[in-house]
């Protein structure tokens, strides 16, 4: 399974073998809903009738949310953002703690009372952590169990009490002292992650608290249950029995067998009923559902079980008198029930959260309106069997309240531009994303995904410098050193209209600075560093609006650094991304970009990111330059010097391999006939037009004569015409396709030519020219509007949808031709 913070060796002087990843989550434009499947489920009782229930919930997306609960709506309160792998479950202990457990291999404690905040994040685990069990919510003890096979029993108050910095080993303080252990992780340092995530390192110490470790499972442990006075434990998993625990001291004290398939869910009450655990053998068996069961819950007096899981259906079974009643059927496989007074909260592998009806004090109401069945000891296969034909009708149709997500994200495909992202979710919904900015383009609707992503395809070759995910149920983008450095556009093309046209932007560096301006301006207040002569400090808008002058394509270390973000480079203020990452202590940690105080140990970063940002420097990177040899076509009379070889940058166009051999034809080697004076040579079509709003280039004072005699010229790759706006790269992908440097060729263009101008606007020229340029004919023979064309003479004339006209001379303007090749 996919992990989404890298590790490495981070001891001695050497650098890792593999450098820290920098992870940034795109959440979306409503925050306060979930966007992937509901994994765990806690209540949380108000002492008196005037206050307000919560639920908390947490989810694959790698959030919980506490929701505040009325009788017919409830409200998100807060997000608890800091795990960076799905929340897999989570337990109330002590009245305002929340523990929570994550595949991220760790248990965080919070203040569930609180704006989000951590209070405390415990290392023991070395697989992802799937279940816990607590004693009450009046106890303090809670245990953890995962896919390592490891029990660890906890004393909560024991983990979370503040302990001075020479006794701390065990886990990472959120944001005072340190509880928990280190793990399969290096106990080189110690770090605090927390919602509000105040970040801070220690260093390494020798004592500190330690949970009581169970032993004896040898695989996976997907189950824990704890009676109320927390004497019991019994933990189950894919080795199809029971385990029975004394949680005091950690010691096995019976195995319980029976089960035919894993074991994924428990509920113990205060005698551990259905199983006689003197003889240590199973007492009752029910055959209710026809697929595996994955959760339940029971009513306060434990008479009555509610069973959910991948069968889509939640029974209610009467553990008396074996009536079973199937209360509703979902959309989704069931994953996890709580138990809510009359009713019941269930959560699915969809992002939404629903209430049923339950009559939870009462539960022989709903058997009193019929459609039950007695529950039998049937395996799968035979209750499906005994089910054919009399399939339950569910008492109720829909829920009585729910509580909406955002769909999840289920497929992906990266653009061939490398900044845009085509989604799909689980409503069918296909959308476009673009990565640098972290918003959505556009939204399709349900539409084809294939058809649509044959649609958006544009024929560019561009490096791949991200990778993307969606296993948190939105898209997870990853930077890797120095893979994410490798992509580069010219400024023009992502409309930073106050650079040069041939400045170039390296994509993975403007993205990381754009994700860490906010830490940046946080810091640099903190420090003072950009504070003005009256003391006032430069905003994130002000930042972001200074352009920097100088080309950011190779910078040195000794380069001034630039904070500024590119206005096209810059993410959502209304949904900004979470990023994921790891320094050179501890473990990974998740943080929205926006809830960064500055106070952030810069250990907490990849070093490289922080060169990037505080350096401006990168590291070193392949050849980012693309090889080509340039001939004249076969049969040309015109021909140009080239010394062999010729490279270029990958991202060059074609048009500048255009200019490049015009500059040869007329400066390096002037054609026979082209004189200083500005005549042009017999056979060579010149062809030019005037845009008025964009000026006449060739009649600027510092341009010279000859320089506005520019023959039209082509670039073929494997006899096909490249367009002027293809780079390097694309030819070399698409039309080249082979391993050898690429082979370009060039020709003169006479006769017919057409010049695009401006949007939605062209024209087509023929130009006869039997004895020169005396008497030569220009004809227009389609154009949307008049034009002004101006000629060496100095005279003007309108041209006019065929409207043929004698000129001795005609010239380019620059401005017009040059960017499609023909100046």
């Amino acid at each position: 399974m996919h992990r989404v913070g890298s590790t490495g060796n981070t001891s001695g002087l050497s650098r890792p073998r593999k450098e820290k990843r920098l992870t940034y989550v795109l959440n979306a434009a409503d925050d306060t809903k979930h966007c992937a499947g509901i994994n765990c489920l806690a209540v949380l009782k108000s002492p008196t009738s005037s206050e307000s229930d919560y639920l908390f919930t947490g989810s694959r997306d790698g959030t919980l949310k506490r929701w505040q609960l009325t009788k017919d709506a409830a409200t998100c309160s807060a997000t608890f953002e800091s795990h960076v792998d799905w929340v897999n479950d989570a337990v109330l202990i002590g009245g305002s703690t929340l523990v929570s457990c994550s595949s991220d291999t760790t248990l965080k404690a919070w203040n569930c009372l609180s704006d989000g905040k951590c209070t405390r994040t415990l290392r023991q685990h070395s697989d992802y952590v799937l279940c816990l069990a607590s004693a009450g919510k009046n106890s303090n003890f809670v245990a953890s169990g995962g896919l390592g096979g490891e029990v660890f029993i906890w004393d909560v108050d024991a983990a979370l009490a503040p302990v001075s910095k020479s006794n701390d080993a065990l886990g990472d303080e959120c944001p005072n002292g340190i509880n928990g252990t280190a793990g399969s992780l290096s106990v080189n340092s110690l770090r605090t992650i927390s919602s509000s995530n105040n970040i801070t390192v220690h260093p390494s110490q020798q004592q500190g608290y330690a949970p009581i470790v169970a032993k004896g499972h040898k695989e996976s442990v997907y189950a824990l249950a704890m009676n109320d006075s927390g004497n019991l434990l019994v933990s189950g998993g894919t080795e199809k029995v029971v385990r029975v625990w004394d949680p005091r001291t950690g010691s096995k004290t019976m195995k319980l067998r029976g089960h035919k398939d894993n074991v994924r869910a428990l509920l113990l009450d205060s005698t551990g009923r259905l199983w006689d655990l003197g003889q240590q053998r199973c007492v009752h068996s029910y055959a209710v559902h026809t697929d595996s069961v994955w959760a339940l819950a029971s009513t306060p007096t434990f008479s009555h079980v509610y069973s959910g899981g991948r069968d889509l259906s939640l029974y209610l079974t009467d553990l008396v008198t074996r009536e079973s009643i199937l209360l509703c059927t979902k959309e989704h496989p069931i994953l996890q029930l709580a138990m809510d007074d009359e009713s019941i909260w269930v959560a699915t592998t969809d992002s939404s959260v629903h209430r049923w009806p339950a009559e939870g004090r009462i539960p022989q109401k709903v058997f009193q309106r019929g459609g039950s069945f007695l529950a039998g000891s049937l395996s799968f296969s035979r209750a499906r069997a005994s089910l054919e034909g009399s399939t339950p009708v569910p008492v109720y149709k829909e829920p009585a309240f729910s509580i909406r997500g955002t769909p999840a994200i289920v497929q992906h495909e990266i653009l061939n531009n490398r900044r845009h992202v085509l989604t799909k979710d689980t409503g069918g919904c296909v959308k476009l994303w673009d990565i640098t900015r972290g918003v959505v383009l556009e939204d399709f609707g349900e539409v084809s995904f294939d058809e649509k992503k044959e649609e958006v395809f544009e024929m560019v070759s561009i490096p791949a410098w991200f990778t993307a995910d969606a296993r948190l149920g939105s898209l997870s983008i990853h930077l890797d050193t120095p893979q994410c450095f490798s992509a580069e556009m010219y400024s023009v093309d992502l409309d930073i209209d106050a650079n040069a046209e041939d400045d170039k932007v390296n994509l993975g560096r403007e993205t990381i600075k754009s994700l860490l301006s906010h830490w940046l301006v946080k810091r640099k207040r903190r420090t003072g560093s950009q504070a003005s002569a009256n003391g006032d400090i430069q905003t994130v808008k002000d930042i972001s609006a200074r352009i920097v002058n100088h080309s950011r394509m190779d910078v040195d270390g000794s380069a001034d650094n630039d904070s500024g973000v590119y206005p096209p480079l810059e993410f959502s203020k209304n949904s900004p991304p979470s990023i994921i990452t790891e320094g050179s202590h501890g473990g990974p940690w998740r943080k929205n970009i926006t809830d960064f105080s500055g106070t952030e140990d810069e250990k907490d970063f990849p070093w490289w990111v922080l060169d990037c940002v505080l350096n401006n420097r990168l590291p070193p990177r392949e050849n980012s330059k693309c090889s080509f040899f340039l001939h004249p076509c076969e049969g040309s009379t015109v021909q140009i010097h080239t010394q062999g070889k010729l490279s270029a940058p990958r991202i060059l166009r074609i048009h500048k391999v255009v200019n490049f051999v015009l500059e040869k034809l007329v400066l390096d080697k002037p054609l026979e006939g082209i004189a200083a004076d500005g005549t042009s040579a017999p056979g060579l079509a010149i062809v030019s037009l005037q845009n008025p709003a964009a000026g006449d280039a060739s009649a600027r004072p510092t341009v010279r004569p000859w320089l506005r005699l520019k023959p039209s010229i082509e670039i073929l790759c494997n006899n096909q015409v490249l367009s002027p706006d293809m780079s390097l790269a694309t030819v070399r992908t698409y039309i080249w396709k082979k391993p050898e440097d690429l082979a370009l060729h060039y020709r003169v263009v006479q006769g017919v030519r057409n010049i695009e101008y401006g949007e939605g606007k062209s024209i087509t020229f023929s130009i006869e020219n039997k004895t020169g340029w005396t008497n030569c004919k220009v004809c227009a023979t389609s154009i949307t509007e008049q034009l002004s064309i101006n000629f060496a003479s100095g005279c003007t004339a309108l041209l006019s949808k065929q409207q043929p006209f004698v000129v001795k001379h005609f010239f380019a303007s620059s401005a017009l031709a040059q960017p499609y090749g023909y100046g």
